[in-house]
């Protein structure tokens, strides 16, 4: 039998806030998560970007919350990789909050520092942060960690590729020893075991899906394309179907010249890349998500926590070089239930790399030649 949110033990306001926003029926990350963390368990998560596990521990926050008597200090912290995530889960926890009292401070670099602060000042109850930023307001001495009940540390595995392990450690001596800690990795290999068994007190183990595999409802094709045709290609693609576009390239200057390329083309196009400021970045990303602009172009750096809804075509226009990079973007499709496309685009000298990722990740590519574009072959 299917797994409802109300058969959580949730409370009412907060059941009336998931209804509101159509949430009824949990993902499976969900549902392994939840109720371990409503009881004040531990969690140790592997699970794939799109999985749901944002809700996953926004739910035990906002019941955490609810309950906690202390007005004036933060109790939860949450811990991850980019400013753009952030922002997201900042995002999702204002949909289900049940208070206008549960406050949350968004703590992260390359925003202003002053409503930040003031944020942390009134009280926030909850802060959402990137380690950097936090450990810098730690060191000067501008927020409290003394109250924090639950840490949750989100893409832990991205977060120390991102060289962050020693902000992690320093911030969590400022933690109460007996708190309680979420933490979600795609991987949990080497240094994300280590960080799992410095932190978690005998955790409930979750493990969803294959740590390393695209989505099951995400259709995979491969098209062998000269790369002086890709371009042609995209339009050709974007004429025949319907839906928005993210379209992943190597370099920035290669985002620039494909968006550029495509508005000169008359379609809607827009991109982020490491060069833009964030808040170019942002309005980009808003842009796409609102339907104004049907094409995203973006590199792999900017484009980790991305979490847009509904994507419904990924084009690998420069092809990944890594397999974990084809995962993370092909799972920017096919969320939750939806299904999607991706769409790799390969030059003749890059066969090889083509099935060395199938090989990893033991898939098959449906594949397409391209001899003119005028005619795709099967």
């Amino acid at each position: 039998m299917t797994t409802q949110f109300s058969q959580f033990n949730l409370s009412a306001p907060l059941m009336a806030r998931l209804n509101t926003n159509n949430f009824v029926t949990p993902t499976p990350v969900q549902a392994g998560c939840i109720p371990p963390a409503l009881e004040g368990r531990d969690v140790l998560a592997t699970a794939q970007t799109g999985t749901g596990k944002t809700l996953g521990f926004l739910i035990p926050i906002v019941e955490m919350l609810q309950k906690a008597q202390d007005r004036n200090a933060a109790q939860a912290l949450i811990l991850l990789p980019t400013r753009e995530l952030a922002m997201q889960v900042e995002a999702a926890f204002k949909t289900i909050r049940t208070s206008s009292q549960q406050t949350v401070a968004l703590v992260v670099g390359g925003m202003q520092e002053r409503p930040q602060l003031d944020a942390i000042r009134r009280g926030a109850r909850l802060i959402v942060a990137t380690p950097g930023r936090l450990e810098d307001y730690l060191k000067r001495k501008l927020v409290r960690m003394d109250q924090i009940q639950m840490l949750v540390l989100d893409e832990v595995d991205r977060m120390l590729d991102m060289g962050f392990q020693p902000a992690i450690a320093r911030i969590a001596t400022t933690l109460p020893a007996n708190r309680q800690t979420l933490c979600y990795s795609a991987t949990l290999e080497g240094a994300v075991k280590e960080v799992a068994r410095k932190y978690l007190n005998n955790p409930v183990r979750i493990e969803i899906g294959s740590v390393l595999k695209p989505a099951e409802n995400v259709e995979l094709r491969t098209f062998e394309v000269a790369a002086d045709q890709k371009q042609e290609l995209l339009e050709h693609l974007l004429e025949s179907e319907d839906g928005s576009f993210l379209v992943f390239v190597r370099t920035k200057h290669g985002a620039d010249r494909v968006a550029r390329r495509l508005s000169r083309s008359g379609w809607s196009a827009t991109q982020i890349h490491g060069d833009r400021s964030q808040s170019q970045r942002n309005s980009a990303l808003r842009s796409f998500s609102e339907g104004h602009h049907r094409v995203l172009v973006a590199t792999d750096v900017a484009a980790r926590g991305i979490d847009v809804a509904n994507v419904a075509h990924v084009i690998n226009f420069d092809m990944p070089k890594l397999a974990e990079d084809f995962v993370h973007r092909v799972g920017r499709t096919g969320r939750a239930s939806a299904k999607g496309v991706a769409s790799t685009f390969a030059g003749p000298a890059e066969r090889g790399d083509l099935r060395k990722i199938e090989r990893t990740l033991s898939i098959q590519m449906k594949r397409f030649r391209v001899k003119s574009m005028s005619e795709t072959a099967a």
